[in-house]
């Protein structure tokens, strides 16, 4: 076979491989893409450079998200706007794709941050009530082993704060995909971006409106995570504990309605009064919810254990019939099979990142 058509087979591989999430690194994608496609061994010279499977993975960009991609683009230099005023004492300084314009689904907004602190920047996002974990990450580089601190923010985008010293501020960093110094670009170097690129955009409205916005899928997440302490009757959930349930009613639900998100956002809600007061479960996760889900997920999550009532013949004549009445009521029903379903110990579910992440692809997709 031509050696540029094996080539070229190899960077659509190894772009596919990093697009899809099935790797993050290039060097890792691009061997593994190699091996795939020449069964075996590679020769280095068959291997395309970082810069060219870069350039592959925008053609996939282009393809599957579409105008999207320039929203998300948008979006996300406006998290990077309002993490980096709010952390401006650490010298932030934004890199990556969110800068360049080569981002994609699940990009990260990537931000330096300089500080001699960690618990200085952890304070300063607790004060603004944001959702963070702090990782501590080994990295071996040219024999050299290092420890970086990274901090992931859950934002509508995620945030990756990588953290260093508070005098390394301006020493120059080199990409990975081209040896040259990396891109990068301090808040003013941002506000002027923003400036060019998006001439209509208000920054003074932007950062007011953002200062006052809550990430309700955070909320959501808040509001589940508990549910992993909360142990259940093993007569009716053998399964485990009432996260574990949630995810596999989540799951079958997304199997059945994959782009109903108030759907969705039922099944995987439904029983987050759990873990507030497991007496009144039901009216407990409303009231925790007021707000942040629709009028349609209220109703659904309201009535839920309606259907259990339904199947049992425990429910009313008269309360059935309102039931029935409802232009939701085969959804209903839809909810119950698949909190019913959703007992099975050791069933195979996604993580509750992951839950939380196609709800809100499913709201891009609807918003756009």
């Amino acid at each position: 076979m031509n050696s540029d058509k094996v080539r070229r087979q190899i960077t659509f591989e190894a772009a596919r491989l990093m697009y899809t999430r099935q790797e993050s690194e290039y060097y890792r994608a691009k061997m593994k893409a190699g091996r795939r496609i020449c069964r075996g061994w590679v020769k280095p010279s068959l291997l395309p450079s970082n810069a060219e499977i870069r350039d592959e993975i925008q053609r996939f960009v282009s393809l599957y998200e579409g105008d999207r991609r320039f929203d998300n683009l948008r979006d996300m230099r406006l998290t990077a706007y309002r993490m980096m005023t709010l952390l401006r004492d650490f010298k932030p300084r934004l890199i990556g794709s969110t800068l360049t314009g080569h981002v994609r689904h699940g990009s990260d907004v990537d931000i330096h941050l300089f500080t001699s602190s960690i618990e200085a920047i952890a304070g300063t996002l607790d004060e603004q009530g944001l959702f963070f974990d702090i990782e501590q990450k080994q990295v071996r580089k040219h024999g050299e082993e290092r420890v970086f601190t990274h901090i992931h923010v859950h934002e509508k985008f995620p945030v990756e704060l990588t953290c260093y010293a508070a005098d390394q501020a301006h020493y120059v960093f080199k990409s990975s995909i081209t040896g040259k110094p990396i891109e990068r670009a301090n808040l003013m170097e941002l506000e002027s971006l923003l400036t060019q690129e998006y001439p209509d955009l208000d920054l003074i409205e932007v950062q007011t409106t953002m200062d006052h916005e809550i990430d309700r899928f955070e909320l959501y997440r808040l509001l589940l995570i508990p549910l992993e302490q909360v142990g259940q009757s093993k007569r009716y959930h053998p399964e485990g504990d009432a996260l574990y349930h949630s995810l596999q009613v989540f799951d079958l639900a997304y199997e059945a309605m994959p782009y109903d998100e108030e759907f969705l956002l039922a099944a995987l809600l439904h029983d987050v009064g759990k873990a507030i007061d497991p007496l009144d479960h039901v009216a407990t996760g409303v009231e925790a919810l007021e707000g942040a889900i629709s009028e349609r997920t209220t109703w659904l999550i309201e009535h839920h254990m309606d259907t259990h009532k339904i199947l049992d013949g425990t429910l009313g004549a008269r309360a059935y019939r309102r039931l029935q009445e409802h232009p939701d009521f085969e959804l209903l029903l839809l909810l119950g099979e698949c909190d019913r379903g959703g007992r099975v110990p050791g069933a195979d579910v996604p993580d509750l990142d992951e839950a939380i992440e196609l709800i809100r692809e499913v709201a891009r997709t609807c918003q756009g």
